[in-house]
């Protein structure tokens, strides 16, 4: 069974919310999926180790939290070169964090990364039925991709 960590940033728990309905979309394939908050993950020990990995991050100030930014240095040294990759955000109005995040594990991680992008949802889209069977088909799609 290929294993699955979804590591995210939230502070209105709107990307917590993400990072729930992908991997509810993940395991509908039946891959195990770890669902933990960036905070959660210390050191790149607690990263290593999974088949595909997804991170996500809400957007302030057109940029990526600082705790997001210091967790993709301790992903960087996990040595994820190959692994299979997907990125998410949420954001009221601009939206740059995922894109950010889709890169950095595209160009600097040297990853896989899921021919769909990065899923970048509007706060206010999050918690409607659109935007919350947009996560569970975003996380299908990887999941058929690890298969």
């Amino acid at each position: 069974m290929k294993k699955v960590l979804i590591a995210y940033s939230s502070r209105t728990e709107k990307t917590k919310t993400m990072a729930n309905y992908i991997a509810e979309g993940i395991r509908f394939s039946g891959c195990d999926v770890e669902v933990k908050p960036i905070s959660a993950l210390e050191t790149a020990e607690d990263i290593a180790g999974y088949d595909c990995y997804v991170f996500g991050c809400p957007t302030y100030h057109k940029d990526m939290t600082g705790g997001m930014k210091n967790f993709l240095f301790k992903a960087e040294q996990a040595r994820l070169v190959g692994k299979f990759g997907g990125a998410f955000g949420s954001h009221t109005h601009s939206g740059e964090s995922a894109p950010m995040i889709y890169d950095t594990m595209l160009h600097v991680f040297k990853m896989d990364m899921t021919e769909l992008g990065p899923l970048n949802l509007t706060e206010s889209m999050v918690l409607s039925n659109e935007g919350l069977k947009s996560c569970q088909q975003y996380g299908k799609a990887l999941a058929e991709k690890l298969a």
